[in-house]
Formats: C-alpha cells, structure tokens, sequence
C-alpha cells in the first residue's frame, strides 16, 4: 500500500483554490447559482450555506432564500423541482420580480414566499389599517431604496411602493 501526501505546494494551491470557489459564490452569487441548475440540493447547500427561509410551494417545488437583510439589498432565490434539482436561481429584490407582486390576491404568504420575511421592523398605519413590510434594494439597479409591501387586516396585500433613498447612495460605491 503506497501512502499519498499532499506537498506543502499542492496543499496551499488547494486550500488557495477552495477560498476562491467560495468567494466566487459570495461576489457572483447569480452567476453561480446560474451555472449549478440541474444540480442537486446538496451542492447547492454546500456552495451558498444554510438558507435563512425554505418554503414549499403550491406546484410541489421548494424554494430556498438567502436574505441579506437588513444591511444588504439581496434576497437570493433556489428553486427545486420534486426530485430535488436546482431548476432557477436568481435576485428577487429587483423590478422585475417586484412588478409580479399581485395586489389585491397575493397574502403575507405569498409575499414571505417570494421575497422572505422582513429584516426591517414591521410598521402599522392605523389610520390606513395597513401593516408595512420593507426590504432594501436597489432600484434600477444602482440607487439604494425601499420595497414596501401593505396588507390589510385580513392580511391582503393591498399596495406595493419603491421609494428612493433620501440619503442617497449608489450600488456601484457599496460593492
């Protein structure tokens, strides 16, 4: 039986190639969910940790969400079909994914399922007899700014607003 050692070198070049696998997920976490769909849970949980919310869906799928909430503007989605395979990975605090919100049909559940619970304190207008959940983002991109979403009584969300940062501030100088 021959033994195997690693050489100081190749050990350092491993250790240095794992550190930048890793980074690579934390900087470019769309990019590299991106590249791993069809794989499964597992690797998934491996390259971007534990998720800080799963949820099952109606249509039988999961969804895992990374929030990086209440400092960050992301909120990271993992889709899984049935048999447990990465079938979408993407931002959900953008526009686009906002835009989906249905007023007046979606519940707090399904705004929870879609972007996570809130990281800010939730807020209640009584005179509106509205309760406000918010989320950091940025808008088109690069300006920083709040998500908002209102529910009713009943817990039907009644109206979404994005409102621009007064303190300003700009994506491309927080990266």
């Amino acid at each position: 039986m021959t033994a195997w050692f690693l050489s100081p070198r190749r050990l350092g070049g491993l250790c240095v190639a794992a550190v930048l696998s890793g980074a690579c997920a934390t900087l470019q976490p769309e990019q590299t969910g991106r590249q791993m769909i069809g794989s499964p849970e597992s690797a998934v949980r491996n390259t971007f940790g534990p998720p800080t919310e799963t949820h099952r869906l109606a249509d039988g799928t999961t969804r895992w969400l990374w929030s990086r909430q209440p400092f960050g503007h992301e909120v990271y989605a993992a889709d899984f079909d049935a048999a447990g395979k990465l079938t979408r990975y993407r931002q959900m605090l953008t526009e686009a994914e906002i835009y989906r919100a249905q007023v007046g049909v979606w519940t707090k559940q399904d705004v929870q399922q879609h972007f996570g619970l809130p990281r800010e304190p939730v807020q209640y207008y009584p005179l509106m007899q509205r309760e406000a959940w918010s989320w950091r983002m940025y808008k088109d991109g690069l300006q920083t700014a709040h998500f908002s979403c209102y529910f009713d009584n009943a817990g039907v969300l009644r109206q979404t607003m994005i409102i621009v940062d007064p303190l300003g501030g700009d994506a491309r100088h927080a990266r």
